[in-house]
């Protein structure tokens, strides 16, 4: 074979290269100090790499999650800590205005106090964690709790058990100060007779009249700025006779301060929409629920439920329609059909001219959802807000009965804070020693439920530290998995780098040489 100063050129350089390329990438791995920087090193490897990348940043995220649940946690722990101070101070002011030796003077200065801490407590009912409030539900863009006016009274005529239906107190207006009303007549409110009566907004040291005029049920307590609805047809008993003030002496009334809640709620029963259903046809959803439920009758032609058993074909979806899961349900009572969906059941009355459930009605479950969740596992959510009325009480109005009133949360059963305290507030502003003993008693049970409040957070907080130590495991785990697959052996890297470096210099060294020995250096 000929060998030509071609043959030794393109040799030359073919040597050079791939020496060259090899020392080159060498040199890369050990700027990179990994072994696959494409995914032509290692197609497979690069794929494995990817998905470890991709599970180490779910891992992240979820612990920016934590971090910011347990910020939620930890400023709700410390503020139903406060509280609990805040309440022992009340507790305490309310033992010196529970006893006799106490003047009226006297338990008027405590209720300056009293006052304060009240709208303290208010104020940390409305906390906030990064701008949004923690007591609210889903609503944190406003503050759950204002303050307002609700009524107080004595006279079993006017309690609540005893009141005509569908009539309750109301209050408009504002006062820094409670008032009493006590009315001088007996008679019925919106009655044929004007009832007098007279109100004091200095716990009784003063006294202003004005008279209930006929068939009215509404009476303004002069320049306080306040206006009290009284209930149509309730039954007033005169005070016999008026002074001195008793609680039980005729109809006395305590217009004083309470909370009135503007947040969401986790209340039952959800809310049914019905869609396509005859006139009269009402549906009712019992059970827990995560999400909206759709449902729809699927029978052709629809199903008649006048005479059981009937069977009714339906689906239902959790995911607003895009996916249905078809059911059958057979029914037991007449002009009824309950059907089982996911987190309970459906029960849906159809009127008896109607008894026909169409193919195509449907019915959508909505549960009242307060809770604002973050996930800090797959598919593993932790709550981080509450619903302040279930654990301060105050007043609240249901939002899907247009015509309800503000009523006392708990109905007056359960421990309720902002009552409690407002009732205190009166008392003591009017020299009701009485009241303040009652108050003084329900203090221990309100209490006992910021406690409970603040043991459920803490059990959050816990459960938060545990999954953040199994979210260290998981990045340590993917971390080390991911490092045997790409990184490079370091001391292998450094032989096989020299080595590539040696044979680098040959080839130039050895190249030189021989591309130097040609024919004209001899002539």
């Amino acid at each position: 074979m000929r060998v030509s100063q071609r043959m030794m050129y393109q040799n030359f350089l073919g040597n050079m290269n791939s020496s060259l390329a090899d020392l080159v990438e060498s040199n890369i791995q050990s700027s990179s100090q990994k072994q696959i920087n494409r995914p032509s090193d290692d197609p497979v490897g690069m794929a494995r790499v990817l998905n470890y990348r991709a599970s180490l940043g779910d891992v992240e995220q979820y612990k920016k999650n934590v971090d910011t649940a347990k910020g939620w946690l930890n400023l709700a722990d410390s503020t139903l800590t406060s509280m609990n101070t805040v309440l022992t101070r009340i507790k305490g002011l309310a033992e010196q205005a529970a006893t006799s030796s106490v003047s009226p003077e006297n338990r008027k200065q405590i209720s300056f106090e009293l006052r304060q801490q009240y709208e303290q407590l208010i104020n940390l009912a409305n906390t906030k964690f990064e701008n949004r409030h923690i007591f609210a539900g889903h609503k944190y863009d406003e503050a759950p709790f204002v303050q307002g006016l609700q009524v107080t009274t004595n006279d079993p005529n006017l309690q609540s058990a005893a009141l005509p239906a569908g009539t309750e107190f109301s209050v408009e207006g504002a006062s820094p100060t409670s008032i009493m009303v006590q009315f001088l007549d007996s008679g019925t409110v919106g009655g044929a007779t004007p009832l007098n009566y007279r109100f004091s907004a200095d716990g009784g040291a003063s006294w202003q009249t004005g008279t209930l005029a006929a068939a009215a049920t509404s009476i303004d307590l002069g320049t306080t700025g306040v206006r009290l609805n009284l209930p149509n047809g309730a039954t007033l008993t005169a005070a016999n006779p008026p002074d001195p003030v008793d609680a039980d002496n005729g109809s006395l009334i305590y217009v004083r301060p309470t909370a009135l809640y503007r947040g969401d709620d986790n209340d039952l029963p959800p809310q049914v929409d019905a869609y396509g259903a005859a006139a009269g046809t009402t549906a009712q959803a019992r059970g827990t629920f995560s999400g909206d439920v759709l449902v729809k009758v699927t029978n052709t032609g629809g199903v008649d439920v006048a005479a059981p058993p009937a069977t009714v074909s339906y689906a239902y979806s959790t995911d607003g329609g895009s996916n249905w899961v078809a059911a059958t349900s057979t029914t037991s009572v007449a002009n009824q059909a309950t059907l089982s969906i996911p987190g309970g059941f459906l029960t849906v009355d159809v009127p008896a001219g109607d008894t026909t459930l169409d193919e195509g009605q449907q019915f959508l479950v909505r549960p009242r959802r307060a809770d604002l969740g973050f996930e800090v596992s797959e598919g593993e959510y932790i709550t981080v807000n509450s619903v302040g009325k279930d654990i301060f009480g105050g007043i609240y109005k249901n939002p899907l009965d247009p015509a309800a009133t503000a009523q006392p949360v708990g109905g007056g059963t359960t421990p309720n804070m902002f009552e409690t305290v407002g009732r205190l507030v009166a008392f003591a502003e009017t020299n009701n020693q009485d009241g303040v003993q009652k108050c003084l008693d329900e203090l221990n049970g309100v209490s006992k439920t910021i406690l409970t409040a603040a043991a459920s957070i803490g059990g959050r907080e816990n459960r938060l530290d545990v999954v953040s130590g199994v979210l260290d495991n998981q990045k340590l785990d993917q971390t080390t998995r991911m490092s045997a697959v790409e990184d490079v052996d370091f001391s292998e890297l450094m032989t096989r780098l020299a080595q590539e470096q040696l044979i680098y210099n040959s080839v130039l060294k050895s190249s030189s040489m021989i591309m130097q020995m040609n024919l004209s250096n001899f002539l």
